[in-house]
């Protein structure tokens, strides 16, 4: 079981900036890089939606309301000193992974609803509203808020009317339609990578949002079926973001096997030509003794559409040394260390070997780059491309321009 917050940021509607107020146009990068260094590794954080994290801890089974009421009283008085321009509010929602990312895309008026004990128009769940002051259970539904609230009257004692008191009844016009429910959030997003070389953007790379707060599944069937949503996605982003590289994953041992890459094959089929210079593959789960074969067969698998193909790795000495050149355009490394030490001698590690990459012309990259000192080292050791959560949070739309910087140097 993992215990799951949504924390929402709340602003008073209407309200004007007080003094020394963050605004609201960088509150979600201020409350991001806020949570990236309080909400450490193994637990996990990421924007899903605007000015809505989700908080995760597959350790634990609920977390501890007095950290959780400490760190929503820390982070309101970053984002609103003297309180006057909105509240923070960290949710606890007990659901399944749906009903949470439909929880954590509420608008600003459906979340003062639930937090006025309301409830929304979801999944029934078990919900907490834990905020600087209090930590209050509150219902999660329509249904069950006129249940919760049958019940007080009938416990104050509210005496009924008479029947020859009781006011005749008035013919009701016709309640007006509801408004259609809002479309489910997409299960993915896109995180920005960055070149440390040119300091600037290099383009993005699609992800699942489920990632957020479960590690991906093991089942070659599962994450497959992980693939082509992906790969469904990036095609459609194509229409509309003419910036830099578009990387997209493949599993190493999907590549492999018949059956799925007839399933790559109909996705592909789709893929603009035009797009193919762009495009890179980015093969995960890529184990130390990847043959030679193998990645021969990947690459004429791919190249139809896909310019670049990156390997992603998590051992900083993969064999390097026994690839020809011009078989592979980039190895990125996959941090996974869950203290800061063993990430850092990661690190170290691949840089160590930078040597051999660039006489194989091949360019190397680090993924899950989540602090400040992590970045640092990157640039240090040389190393070009870095993604993650020191990077960006994860998008909604991929990397528009270069400009920018990653938000641990913000």
């Amino acid at each position: 079981m993992t215990a799951i917050a949504c924390l929402r940021i709340l602003f008073n509607p209407g309200g004007e900036s007080q003094p020394g107020e963050v605004p609201k146009s960088k509150a979600q990068a201020v409350a991001d890089a806020f949570l990236k260094a309080r909400w450490r590794a193994p637990r996990k954080c990421g924007a899903v939606a605007p000015l809505a994290f989700v908080l995760a801890d597959n350790r634990v089974e609920a977390f501890d309301p007095t950290e959780m009421q400490e760190l929503a009283a820390e982070l309101e008085s970053v984002l609103f000193p003297g309180r006057q321009g909105g509240q923070v509010c960290l949710m606890t929602f007990e659901g399944d992974e749906t009903a949470v990312l439909k929880f954590a895309s509420l608008s600003q008026q459906e979340l003062a609803g639930l937090v006025a004990g309301q409830g929304y128009g979801g999944a029934a769940g078990r919900v907490h509203v834990i905020t600087a002051d209090a930590v209050e259970s509150v219902p999660s539904t329509p249904a069950e808020a006129k249940i919760l609230a049958a019940e007080k009257a009938a416990a104050e004692g509210a005496p009924e009317i008479p029947p020859a008191e009781k006011p005749a009844k008035v013919a009701k016009a016709p309640a007006p339609p509801k408004a259609p429910p809002p479309p489910p959030p997409a299960q993915t997003g896109w995180w920005g990578v960055y070149d440390l070389s040119a300091d600037a953007f290099a383009g993005s790379l699609i992800g699942m949002r489920a990632d957020l707060l479960e590690p991906p599944p093991e089942d070659d069937d599962k994450l497959l079926k992980r693939d082509l949503v992906c790969l469904t996605d990036a095609q459609a982003a194509l229409k509309t973001a003419t910036f830099g590289e578009i990387l997209v994953p493949f599993g190493f041992w999907n590549l492999t096997t018949p059956s799925a890459q007839d399933a790559y094959k109909s996705r592909l089929s789709r893929y603009p030509l035009d797009q193919q210079p762009r495009l890179v593959a980015t093969i995960y789960g890529t184990p130390r003794e990847a043959s030679l074969g193998m990645l021969q067969q990947m690459r004429a698998f791919l190249k139809g559409s896909f310019a670049f193909m990156d390997l992603r790795v998590d051992d900083a000495t993969f064999p390097i040394h026994g690839l020809p050149p011009e078989l592979i355009d980039s190895v990125t490394l996959l941090l996974t260390g869950e203290t800061e030490f063993d990430r850092m001698s990661t690190i170290q590690k691949f840089v160590e070997r930078k040597h051999t990459y660039d006489g194989k012309g091949v360019r190397q990259g680090v993924a899950g780059v989540a602090s400040r000192a992590e970045l640092d080292a990157c640039r240090a050791g040389g190393l070009v491309r870095v993604q993650g959560p020191a990077i960006t949070t994860l998008l909604d739309k991929p990397i528009a321009a270069a400009e920018g910087a990653p938000i641990a140097l913000s």
